[in-house]
């Protein structure tokens, strides 16, 4: 096992974003089912939306930053989880080879990650047959901010480059963007602002206000536009 350190400083930022959290939760959930592993959970602020959104049977928390995952077991040890997560700290490569699940998720991680193909073939290893891979990364790599590399990122995503990432054999469900109002925002920060971190009153402002008006606007626009990118794949 290595302790990779992760670099951001913007999950505490990001986990007042509630109205977006039940939002995408809400896009996933239906496929959200049985034997759970959550790649790259963080500091554990999303796994409650995603647990109440879907149906799972038990959840796995997999941080490879162990700094985070004692914040994952400390919220645990609070009962702050809809289910009691078991947590490993490590990647997807300490995953023990016989061990697999119905529903592997990857919430703003791949993006971290500069080989995603082999990640992501790792991944369906520990698929079961007919089990869900769900990714949501950032969309656009022409939205690419200081912001983007300052957490990180070695690139956003468009469909084409998610599709080119994920494992052969697998079928499509589903691939759409979210937050098209919020695709706006990105824009000005990419080529006026260029800010390294939102601060507390954008996340608000966004979260708030922007959001809700791409939960209207999204399926007007066939969720054909946005900042982020959903894809779920089935093994």
């Amino acid at each position: 096992m290595v302790n990779a350190v992760y670099i951001g400083t913007e999950l505490d930022l990001f986990s007042k974003a509630k109205n977006w959290k039940q939002y995408y939760a809400s896009q996933l959930g239906s496929y959200i089912l049985g034997d759970v592993l959550e790649a790259g959970a963080g500091i554990g602020e999303t796994s409650a939306f995603l647990m109440e959104a879907g149906n799972p049977r038990n959840w796995t928390c997999l941080e490879p930053d162990s700094a985070l995952s004692k914040s994952i077991a400390d919220k645990a040890g609070r009962g702050m989880f809809p289910i009691q997560p078991a947590l490993i700290t490590g990647t997807i490569a300490d995953i023990a080879s016989e061990k697999t699940f119905d529903t592997i998720v990857y919430i703003d991680v791949i993006e971290h990650i500069e080989n995603d193909q082999s990640e992501l073939e790792r991944a369906k290893m520990h698929l079961k047959p007919g089990g869900h891979l769900i990714i949501l990364v950032p969309a656009h790599n022409f939205l690419f901010s200081p912001f983007d590399k300052a957490i990180g990122h070695f690139r956003r995503y468009n469909r084409k480059r998610l599709i080119q990432a994920i494992p052969a054999g697998m079928t499509k469900v589903d691939l759409r963007y979210l937050d098209s109002v919020g695709m706006a925002l990105s824009l000005a920060n990419r080529f006026v602002l260029r800010s390294k971190n939102p601060n507390a009153r954008q996340i608000h402002f966004w979260d708030r206000f922007i959001v809700p008006l791409s939960r209207i606007i999204d399926p007007v626009t066939g969720f054909g536009l946005g900042k982020t990118l959903i894809g779920i794949w089935r093994a």
